[in-house]
């Protein structure tokens, strides 16, 4: 099982390409973290997929998920299994806002990031 949930879904993919079907098989182990089983679980869900019962035995409840459309997903993504501090696309958006400033745009101290080349109006 990949360490994150869209590995999975691009893995899968590949037992069935154009319009053909395919069987997919994932191994689980103990180690593996809580987080990306509840997103395979989600995932199962929303195909109407079998339920193996160790996924149906995880609850989702008390990790400070955001309920959207009747699903508990993120409240930054919507994506579901992780908690907004732990979001892989809020982490890469913060990394491409650094990159581009070279600060951190929330604490720049402007609302149009770094002015430190900005002469001034007229």
């Amino acid at each position: 099982m990949p360490k994150e949930i869209e590995n999975y879904v691009h893995r899968i993919g590949r037992t069935g390409r154009c319009g053909r079907t395919g069987v997919a098989t994932t191994f689980v182990n103990k180690n593996q973290e809580e987080t990306v089983l509840l997103d395979l679980k989600a995932l199962l869900i929303e195909a109407g997929q079998r339920m193996p019962p160790f996924l149906e035995a995880l609850d989702s409840r008390g990790l400070n998920l955001k309920e959207i459309g009747g699903v508990r997903g993120c409240a930054y993504c919507g994506g579901l299994g992780h908690r907004i501090a732990q979001c892989p696309k809020l982490e890469t958006q913060k990394r491409q806002t650094q990159g581009a400033t070279g600060k951190d745009f929330l604490t720049s101290g402007s609302r149009y990031g770094n002015t430190a080349q900005y002469g001034g109006d007229w």
